[in-house]
């Protein structure tokens, strides 16, 4: 009976052990995790898969990483753009860990290393680019940070999957600024297809009224058209356009006046040159007609006929010995004061 007692208490001994071996040896990795055993203090070089791994106790220890895509988001940077502009921008970062043992030993907390490296290459970022590749041309930058993260982490046995900036704050003065310069180009870009249609609409009329003027019956049929659709609306006045064709008649009247008017100053006689700065002025004085006199009649003469002056001023009847000149009134000398007759 002892014996038996004895047996029993040894299998129930030999039961604990066994437990206690299997609870200290025996641990459990996730499908999303990846083993890492040290031994003594001695990191093993084989990775620990999904599944039961067993352990020696007392000598292994295993440490579970996670090899799943981290995602860590970047607290805001404040910086200065190259183009002198204050911003603070914000990201994200997605990496995974390639090297459960590299991000084991290599790195004290490999989280909070990839931080602080993206932190720092935010900042650096932010001064190399301006403000219009931060708001509109943000892969480039994009890929610039995944770069520089590249870097270190490798070394730490991390892969970046990918780095974005998710948030650009900036200054209310720039926003004001912006809103302003974004409303003038919507204003010119409003004006310049504005312009443009008036100016194909301009080109069309003018290629109608080009035909329309070679084709006298279409601008009447377009008169009328337009008479008809005036009508229509049934206003209380009706105005009627003045007649192209009197406007026509005048056209062409007040064209051939202006070709006779050009011809008659074609046909007149070059003017005579004109005199030297030096010479004298001419007097242009018009001919004067003859004079004709009644005659003169004297007592018991005959009767004078009173011509044009002579050359010398003087009428031919005063003059002696001329045939006006009258009888007896001698050609001598004349007499001297005092009314004397001749001395003898």
């Amino acid at each position: 009976m002892l014996i038996l007692d004895a047996i029993v208490g040894a299998v129930g001994g030999l039961a604990a052990l066994s437990a206690a071996w299997a609870a200290l040896s025996i641990r459990v990795v996730q499908q999303f995790q990846r083993g890492v055993v040290f031994r003594f203090g001695k990191v093993r070089k084989e990775i620990r898969d999904p599944g039961l791994v067993m352990l020696m106790p007392v000598a292994d220890r295993i440490r579970r990483v996670n090899v799943q895509i981290i995602t860590m988001p970047i607290p805001a940077q404040e910086g200065i753009t190259r183009d002198n502009v204050t911003v603070r921008v914000d990201a994200v970062v997605y990496f995974r860990v390639v090297d459960p043992v590299r991000a084991t030993v290599n790195v004290q907390d490999y989280q909070f290393a990839i931080s602080q490296v993206a932190q720092t290459s935010l900042r650096s970022i932010i001064g190399k680019s301006e403000l219009d590749d931060l708001l509109a041309n943000r892969e480039p930058i994009n890929q610039g940070l995944e770069l520089m993260l590249d870097s270190p982490a490798l070394g730490w046995g991390i892969e970046i999957d990918r780095v974005e900036i998710k948030d650009v704050a900036l200054p209310e003065s720039m926003k004001r600024s912006m809103a302003r310069q974004a409303e003038a180009d919507r204003e010119r870009r409003a004006r310049i297809i504005t312009a443009d249609g008036e100016f194909q609409a301009s080109k069309q009329l003018s290629e109608a009224a080009a035909i329309m003027s070679a084709t006298p019956a279409a601008l009447q049929l377009r008169l009328l058209q337009t008479v008809v659709e005036v009508a229509a609306e049934k206003n209380s006045t009706l105005v009627l356009p003045f007649p192209v064709e009197l406007l026509r008649f005048l056209d062409s009247s007040t064209k051939s006046q202006e070709a006779q008017r050009d011809a008659a100053t074609t046909d007149r006689p070059a003017t005579a040159p004109a005199p030297a700065a030096d010479a004298p002025p001419v007097l242009d004085v018009p001919p004067v007609p003859p004079v004709v006199l009644p005659p003169v009649e004297i007592p018991g003469q005959e009767a004078l006929e009173l011509g044009v002056p002579g050359s010398n001023g003087r009428h031919p009847a005063s003059v002696p010995g001329s045939p006006g000149y009258p009888k007896g009134m001698g050609g001598g000398p004349p007499r001297p004061p005092g009314g004397g007759g001749p001395q003898e």
